[in-house]
């Protein structure tokens, strides 16, 4: 079942005693939009199937896909942090057992801990009597993301819910139109960088004249999406705060940018926290182009990658299955 088609709660939706939901990798910052600003990508995705319990808590029963490298204490955890917010704040007296399939490699810079936080809340919301609005599951999933970066932010956590190009503050979503036409291109290096290690690169003060002019590149950027201008993206679509102080942390991160742009990107920059590195094109064949000498400027590094190509208005997380209660 897509949830998107058939919500829990509508006419006709049955109670659940298990569900099962994937959410999709995404882009989060967009160059202009530090924690703020992000977008879906069709693609890899991590998958949680949570079941409901008589027991007043969360467990997490088994984590797949990543190893031994991910916590079982759901306090220590972002999906079981966001399903411990959940519980608490709706007073529920049953509780969740939580099984996670992790599709999004680690450190990527593709939101692997929000996708899990996400897709087990969309599943635990479907499990409810009264199952709540995509929106007001946000606050739970910034709780959860809070375990692994150490802050409150929604960049991968809004285009998750919502899909597409969301604009994430600290209590809104706001979802962004954007042209079907329009693609990204996203290539992930193998290599892992924590949240935490790339959020640190950020220590210390920015000049006011780098600010303001971030400002005006994310206002060009954003007028240029409803307004379906490129030239506007084009202009705006660059990170003078960020990048600068994160790029090192990228291998040969200056010619996979330049790749980017030689293939008629309307701007290029890192993906989230790092190592992955994207940009946005006009059409779906520039950004096929695009990511193939990306990957080859990677491979100049000694390192292999894995590309993707999606729309900018990529898909939101959904259900894939419930078991309806006897």
């Amino acid at each position: 079942m897509n949830a998107q088609l058939q919500e829990p709660g509508m006419p006709g939706a049955q109670p659940a005693l298990s569900a099962h939901a994937v959410a999709y990798a995404s882009v989060a910052n967009v160059a202009v939009g530090f924690d703020i600003l992000g977008h879906s990508v069709a693609g890899p995705g991590d998958r949680a199937e949570v079941r409901r319990i008589a027991e007043p808590e969360v467990r997490i029963a088994a984590i797949h896909g990543c190893g031994d490298t991910l916590p079982t204490d759901p306090r220590r955890n972002t999906a079981g942090m966001a399903l411990l917010a959940l519980r608490k704040a709706l007073g529920l007296r049953h509780g969740f057992e939580l099984v996670l399939h992790k599709g999004i490699a680690l450190g990527s810079g593709m939101g692997g801990s929000a996708a899990s936080c996400v897709a087990a809340l969309i599943a635990a919301n479907a499990l409810l009597e009264r199952p709540l609005p995509r929106e007001s599951l946000y606050g739970f999933a910034l709780e959860g993301e809070a375990v692994a970066s150490g802050s409150r932010h929604g960049d991968n956590l809004g285009p998750m819910l919502l899909g597409g190009l969301v604009l994430a503050t600290r209590e809104r979503l706001l979802r962004l139109p954007v042209p079907s036409s329009w693609h990204c291109a996203l290539v992930h290096p193998h290599l892992v960088l924590e949240t935490r290690k790339a959020r640190a690169a950020l220590a210390g003060d920015f000049a006011l004249a780098d600010v303001v002019a971030q400002s005006g590149n994310l206002a060009l950027v954003l007028a240029g999406c409803f307004r379906s201008d490129a030239a506007l993206v084009r202009e705006g679509l660059k990170d003078v705060l960020i990048e600068p102080r994160r790029a090192p942390l990228v291998p040969n991160f200056a010619r996979v940018k330049q790749a980017a742009l030689d293939h008629h990107a309307l701007g290029a920059s890192i993906s989230g926290g790092g190592p992955s590195v994207f940009g946005w094109y006009e059409n779906r064949d520039d950004a096929q182009a695009a990511v193939t000498a990306m990957a080859a400027a990677f491979a100049e590094a000694g390192l292999p990658s894995d590309v993707l190509v999606s729309p900018i208005d990529g898909p939101a997380a959904h259900l894939i299955e419930t078991e309806a209660l006897a």
